[in-house]
């Protein structure tokens, strides 16, 4: 196997970026991004720690993030596994990257920063969704904000129709569960109870 192991073989391989992929980077919030970001119910937030990375979906009604100036983005961290992966990381290792998407929108936006995690009453209490309060709030400063090109979203036709994937040909959670526990966990009754449980639990 033939590998690169220096950063002037990489660059010589991939040449110099162009104009384009260099001056769409701020590092604060413009206002085309800041219509972005209101617009992206869903991204991806990676963290690093002593255990290794994280890489971890967040999702909302609306934006999945409220922007509270130029440079600071605000997540609840609503209800979840509780394995609290990410949290953990943010703790010990401040660095996190966000990529948001936006259904039917071909770019990504990228954010890499800072983030804490706060437990501020106040905080907790103007984050609240259908009277639940997130368990806490990543208080994100913002180093770097930038858009990704579409390619890869078009290339993964990820917003066709055409080629979504019927989630009946896949394992469900309660199989794979089942699978992994010699069938302790899991099951035909944890599926069956989802939707329910889901409903009830959601915020």
């Amino acid at each position: 196997m033939s590998i690169i192991t220096s950063i002037d073989d990489l660059e010589k391989l991939y040449g110099t970026a162009g104009p384009a992929s260099t001056v769409k980077e701020s590092p604060r919030i413009t206002p085309e991004y800041r219509r972005l970001i209101e617009a992206a119910p869903f991204c991806a937030l990676a963290t690093s720690g002593p255990e290794g990375l994280d890489c971890s979906p967040r999702g909302d009604k609306g934006s999945c993030v409220i922007i509270e100036n130029d440079t600071t983005l605000l997540m609840p961290d609503r209800r979840g596994n509780n394995r609290i992966d990410s949290l953990r990381n943010v703790v010990r290792d401040p660095r996190v990257a966000l990529m948001f998407l936006i259904p039917g929108h071909g770019n990504a936006l990228r954010v890499n920063g800072r983030a804490v995690v706060s437990i501020d009453e106040a905080l907790l209490t103007r984050l609240e969704m259908e009277g639940k309060r997130p368990r806490s709030v990543l208080v994100i400063s913002i180093e770097t904000i930038y858009f990704q090109c579409a390619r890869a979203i078009i290339r993964a036709g990820l917003w066709d129709a055409a080629a979504h994937v019927d989630s009946s040909t896949l394992p469900t959670p309660g199989q794979i569960l089942a699978s992994l526990s010699d069938g302790s966990v899991g099951g035909e009754a944890y599926d069956k109870e989802w939707p329910e449980r889901a409903r009830t639990s959601m915020w």
